[in-house]
This record gives C-alpha cells, sequence and structure tokens, in this order.
C-alpha cells in the first residue's frame, strides 16, 4: 500500500517485545527510513541500561538504522496514519540483537529445504479496569461464560471495538470469544508465512492496548496477572507448505494422517522443551502459568486433540494439518517464540529424531521432561542448549539473559521465595504496564 501524504508510525520489536518507534512525516516517511540509538536494546523495563556488550557506552551509544519493509505496511486505527514495520541494521549490515532478524534466519533454513513455514498465533489476554485506587481489577461480568459472545461478556462494546477496529486495518481475524476465566478473552488471527504472522501478532497486542485504553480500561498479555484464576498464552500454530502448495505435514496413506515430517518436528520440539522455555515465558511471571494440571504445555510431552499436553495435533487433516505448541506466554516476544519453536522442530528433521507414542488421555504425564521451576533456572537451561543458542544467535541470546537475569535480580530483591506461585506486586507494578 502507499503512503498517499499520510504520517508513518515505523515499529520494530527489542528485544522484550515491546515496541520502538517514529512517526514519520512527508519525505521522511516515504523514505521508510529512521535512525535510533542501539542503547535500546540493553534497556530494562525501568530503563537501567544493562552491561549489554556492543550496545551502549562502550561503543559509544551509535546509531542503528530501520528500513521499513513495505510488505508490513497496514491501515492505522489512530487518523491520517499508516503503519508499518522496519528491520534493523547496524554497521552495515542486520543487527544481531533484532528478533525479526532472528526470526529472518529461522525461516531461510526451512527454506533452503524447500519448505515455508506457516503460523498462526492465538493470542489471550484479560481486559480490567480501574478500581478506583489506582490500580487495576478484572472487569465484573455476572454472566460472563467460557466461549461466551455479545452483551454477556462485553456489556461496554469494548472488545467488539478491540476486533472491528483490528479488521479494518486489515488483520485476519477469524474468530473471538471469551475463555474459561471471567474477563479473559481469546482473538484468533488467520495463519500466514511465519514472518508476516508475527508481525500480525507483534502489531495486534498493541492495538488491543491502545483500543482498551481509547476505552478507559487495561488490555493484559501477561501470563497470570491473577492469582485466582488461570493465564493467558500463545498458543503457536505450525505446519510447512511445499513449493507446489501442499502441506507437508499431512500424509493421506498414514494411519494418523501424520507425514514423518510431523512426526519429526514434534520430536525435535519435545527435545528442546526445557531450552526455550525462557524464550518462550520470558518473565518471572510467567512461571506462576506454567504449573502442572493448568493446560499450558508444562510437560514435555505430546498428543492427538489433548489440551493437557505441550504439542498437541489439532484434528484437522488435509490443508488444516498443524501442530500445536502451547507453552509459549500470550506476552512473549512473537519472533523470538516463531524463531524457537521453528529451529527445535528442524533439528528433528537434521536428526531423524523418532517420536515417542503420544501421551495417554486422562493418565499421569509419561515424561520427567517439565518447564524449569522459574526464570532463573529456565535461563540456564537456555545457556545449557548450545544447538539452539547457536541457531538463535549467541549474542542475542547473551543479551537477552543479561536482560532477564536483571528482572530475576529485581524481583528477588524485593521477595524472598524463588519458587512461590503466587502473583506478587512487585510482577504488577513492573509489568502491566507494558505487557
Amino acid at each position: 500500500m502507499d503512503l498517499n501524504g499520510k504520517r508513518l508510525r515505523l515499529l520494530y520489536p527489542d528485544i522484550h517485545g515491546l515496541e520502538r518507534g517514529k512517526y514519520l512525516f512527508g519525505k521522511v516517511a516515504e523514505s521508510g527510513h529512521a535512525a535510533f540509538c542501539v542503547g535500546v536494546y540493553p534497556l530494562t523495563h525501568d530503563r537501567e541500561i544493562l552491561m549489554v556488550p556492543n550496545t551502549q557506552f562502550d561503543v559509544g551509544l551509535p546509531d542503528i538504522d530501520v528500513e521499513l519493509d513495505r510488505e508490513s505496511l497496514r491501515p492505522s486505527w489512530e487518523p491520517e496514519t499508516v503503519i508499518g514495520i522496519g528491520d534493523v541494521h547496524y554497521q552495515g549490515g542486520p543487527a544481531v540483537l533484532d528478533p525479526r532478524h532472528a526470526l529472518h534466519r529461522a525461516v531461510e533454513a526451512w527454506r533452503s529445504m524447500g519448505l515455508e513455514p506457516q503460523i498462526s498465533f492465538e493470542l489471550e489476554f484479560y481486559l480490567m479496569e480501574p478500581d478506583g485506587g489506582g490500580g487495576w481489577r478484572p472487569v465484573s461480568l455476572p454472566g460472563h461464560r467460557v466461549y461466551g459472545t455479545g452483551m454477556s461478556v462485553d456489556p461496554t462494546g469494548c472488545v467488539e471495538d478491540m476486533v472491528t477496529t483490528a479488521l479494518a486495518c486489515g488483520f485476519p481475524v477469524e474468530s473471538w470469544s471469551s475463555e474459561y476465566d471471567e474477563s479473559a478473552y481469546e482473538v484468533n488471527i488467520r495463519y500466514n508465512d511465519a514472518l508476516p504472522a508475527a508481525d500480525d501478532a507483534f502489531v495486534f497486542r498493541l492495538l488491543i492496548r491502545e483500543i482498551a485504553e481509547r476505552n478507559g480500561k487495561l488490555a493484559t498479555f501477561l501470563g497470570r496477572p491473577l492469582a485466582d484464576r488461570g493465564g493467558s498464552g500463545m498458543h503457536v500454530n505450525f505446519s510447512l507448505r511445499r513449493e507446489d502448495g501442499s502441506n507437508a505435514f499431512h500424509d493421506p496413506n498414514d494411519p494418523e494422517g501424520l507425514s514423518m515430517l510431523a512426526r519429526q518436528c514434534i520430536a525435535g520440539v519435545l527435545e528442546h522443551h526445557a531450552g526455550m522455555a525462557a524464550l518462550m515465558a520470558p518473565h518471572v511471571n510467567a512461571y506462576k502459568r506454567l504449573q502442572p494440571d493448568m493446560l499450558n504445555g508444562y510437560w514435555g510431552n505430546w498428543g492427538h486433540d489433548d489440551r493437557s499436553v505441550s504439542v498437541r495435533v489439532p484434528p484437522a487433516r488435509g490443508e488444516g494439518t498443524r501442530l500445536e505448541q502451547r507453552t509459549a506466554d500470550a506476552a512473549a516476544n512473537p519472533y523470538l517464540v516463531g524463531a524457537a519453536v521453528l529451529h527445535a522442530a528442524r533439528f528433528g528433521v537434521e536428526d531423524e529424531m523418532e517420536l515417542r507414542p503420544p501421551q495417554p488421555v486422562g493418565e499421569e504425564p509419561d515424561t520427567d521432561v517439565r518447564i524449569p521451576a522459574n526464570l532463573d533456572a529456565a535461563l540456564k537451561a537456555l545457556n545449557g542448549d548450545q544447538r539452539l543458542v547457536e541457531a538463535m544467535g549467541t549474542e542475542l541470546v547473551e543479551a537477552f539473559t543479561i536482560l532477564k537475569r536483571g528482572e530475576w535480580e529485581r524481583y528477588m530483591g524485593a521477595n524472598q521465595e524463588t519458587d512461590t506461585t503466587e502473583v506478587t506486586d512487585w510482577e504488577l507494578r513492573y509489568y502491566l504496564p507494558y505487557h
């Protein structure tokens, strides 16, 4: 699409998955280019600059250059504005700390095998309202029910405003409804090639939060903002398309309709279950959601149409054959989540991994592999998974680890129990304004 004289809201993701950007006008907007300080990458949520190598005073805080990906342009929910996402360049090449670049690399690895990754990110969130004391409480819905629609679950029309606006901005929304817990919702966006799918998730979360604020409310994608309710996930549905357009996960001659490629992908994702956890659940709060028996991908197992496992194989076959990874936190960085899943799946194919039988439905977990107990343990597991670290990029993982250890240290400075499942005031103060 063309700018047609409108301002450009040029965005890019930082390591946390937060949007950074500028409004550009006139010829600058038409150029699709803007400079930013590399010092955005070592920033914590509370704006401390951590000692991430080659990003701050050690190199003089130089510029990074953001170049608009014109395929990402879409109408904005702001008047006379077009929104687009840029690729980050540093010192003449792609910035190694750019999460979008990390997903680019994961996609290219599959393309070199003649396959195009397809992803759909299912996003869940809670809707909050002012509590009268400067904080937030979940919106009150006496008639709430799971899979609710209409006035019973959206009496003020706030969620309807979100979805209507998203459709007007070109998001391929397929459905929305309430979730199991009161004030929780899920919006489903149609699958796409991996990079535009992550772009959709990245911008969609921003739209949801800003439309909520326009309605005097707060939308949060934080994994578990309410101790008395379940959490919010980002289910990653993925498949691989052959050059002829067919779905490489489907095998009509297999009794279960799954190709060997699909089985090897599942095996790879399960093999790196613990190593991926920090990328899938990058906040202290995420581990309050990732507990046994909460239908969230805690155990490293798989099954057919079973929501208690980590990798669920939905019943659709043919074009709809896909795998659903259920661990990721709704507030996670979709670019890093997508890259981690695609790399782990590829490892399973490259190593011709054998897939164990599915988790017996209704029985105790058939594996000891589980999500690490907290963010600190997850960071250790990530850095112990050298193959995943190298695939994601050693510099990126180093920066990610430094930032997330900073969060863990802040949490420990305010709370003494490392493995409590209680949601603390510190988490809500630190994360809610951003996620």
